[in-house]
């Protein structure tokens, strides 16, 4: 056993099964939310490293072992997440655990056989959720080519309702815009939630003047999003073509998304049997067997002209440096997976297009679900989204009974500091709402606010 145990009360106890990247974020994430941690690994050096860093217990061993996860304190688990680099062991592991303990359980997977037989996996094993990363991240990357201009592009309301990252250019038509005029000057189908300007995050008001180099993030329907866009001279079309270097599993599922939109779609690869597989897997795709960090190759396969360019090399420092090549030599629209942490500040200062971290596009799919069983019976979490680099959350909620905040004019409402109301869902209409707006049993509601750990409707309260 290594680390102290956390004591915290109204925290879920939660066993963790991997201290890869994925399991380490999850710890990060789901420690700092005052719950009981637990992790399990064969490597006790990854135990210590963790134990060390946070409040949790570490167990060194099999996680599939019963004795192991007896050790773990399976007994009184509420939550069990297997999430190593192993399909079969991940399954496994949450199999003994349903048997043996009486926790929810979820399983990480990544082969495109599992993830497509996903639901029968859940129903014959008993599992809450199967989370594919690389599916999730490749689902996060398609969407932002369908926005080329944008730096992030969120999906909330079961796709009605996107959230978009864009940088306002300097003398652009909202440089020196005052919140408030939005409305009035460009369209009132559109709500700015967050705003980061030089490093500080801001949830801004009505009188809130926007400036040429901020990152904004708003909030609007999918075609009112296109039609802002345009009206503030961005481009809105969507990618036609593009190059990726490397034939990973997260290739793959990008791949296999931009070709069913009708994208087309050119793959790197130096390794011959798995150029020879996706060939097969992707028969519309282009498949070049050589070396995708080759300057000549990168040319001879149309770097310099295709519209969008994503390295997936599984190497960090490879897909930074292709893809700052890239922004020197192209106009192509650049996406960088970094599967890493080290150094974000960095990277983050870097000139990397679009950058994408997997680790915490599962992990917050994860915490969503975890506030959402620790929440009150009024209502329920859909969405959650960590944007700015966790310095903001953007949160949809499901209000299925009567609380402090329905039934009330949202002018009535005590609300906190640094809180926005980004809309209501009604009925599948969506709402942005004003003062006299209230919110009623039914609705879904998004809040975005860079106060962290909201469970319930309530917490926007004061």
């Amino acid at each position: 056993m290594f680390g102290n145990k956390n004591t915290q009360k109204g925290g879920m106890s939660i066993i963790i099964v991997g201290c890869g990247k994925v399991g380490s974020a999850l710890v990060e994430r789901l420690s700092g939310e005052g719950h009981n941690i637990t992790i399990i690994d064969k490597d006790e050096a990854k135990i210590q490293a963790v134990t060390n860093m946070y409040d949790v217990m570490g167990v060194n061993g099999n996680g599939a072992s019963y004795s192991v996860q007896v050790d773990a304190g399976i007994d009184t688990a509420d939550l069990f997440i297997a999430v190593t680099d192993s399909d079969e062991l991940n399954l496994l592991c949450c199999t003994v655990a349903k048997r043996e303990g009486k926790c929810v359980t979820i399983a990480r997977v990544h082969t495109p056989e599992y993830s497509k037989e996903a639901a029968f996996l859940k129903d014959k094993l008993g599992l809450e959720m199967i989370i594919n990363p690389e599916y999730e991240a490749a689902k996060v990357m398609s969407r932002t080519l369908s926005l080329p201009m944008a730096e992030e592009v969120s999906s909330f309301a079961h796709g009605q309702v996107e959230m978009i990252k864009i940088r306002i250019p300097e003398g652009n038509k909202l440089d020196g815009l005052k919140v408030m005029d939005l409305g009035r000057d460009v369209t009132s189908n559109v709500v700015i939630c967050a705003v980061e300007r030089e490093g500080e995050v801001f949830i801004p008001s009505g009188m809130f003047i926007l400036r040429g180099g901020d990152l904004i993030s708003f909030v609007a329907t999918r075609k009112d999003a296109r039609g802002f866009l345009s009206k503030i001279g961005f481009k809105s079309e969507a990618i036609k073509d593009t190059l990726i270097v490397g034939g990973g599993k997260d290739s793959y599922y990008l791949a296999d998304l931009l070709s069913r939109a009708g994208v087309q779609v050119s793959i790197i690869e130096r390794d011959v049997a798995k150029c020879e597989a996706l060939s097969v897997l992707l028969p519309k795709a282009v498949i070049i067997n050589d070396d995708g960090t080759n300057e000549e190759v990168l040319k001879e396969a149309g770097l310099e002209t295709t519209q969008a360019f994503i390295p997936l090399t599984g190497i960090d420092e490879e897909n930074i440096i292709l893809s700052m090549y890239a922004k020197q030599v192209s106009d192509a629209k650049v996406i960088t997976r970094i599967a890493r942490n080290n150094f974000r500040s960095i990277v983050n200062n870097l000139d990397l297009g679009s950058v994408i971290f997997p680790k915490y596009i599962v992990s917050e799919a994860i915490v969503a679900y975890v506030r959402a069983r620790k929440n009150s019976m009024d209502c329920n979490i859909e969405t959650l989204y960590h944007i700015f680099g966790s310095r903001a959350e953007a949160i949809e909620f499901i209000v299925e009974n009567e609380t402090a905040v329905t039934g009330k004019k949202l002018s009535e409402l005590k609300l906190k500091n640094n809180l926005r109301i980004a809309y209501i869902r009604r009925h599948n209409n969506i709402i942005f709402p004003g003062g006299n707006d209230e919110i009623k049993v039914g609705d879904a509601v998004m809040v975005v606010t860079t106060h962290t750990g909201f469970k319930d409707i309530q917490d926007i309260l004061q």
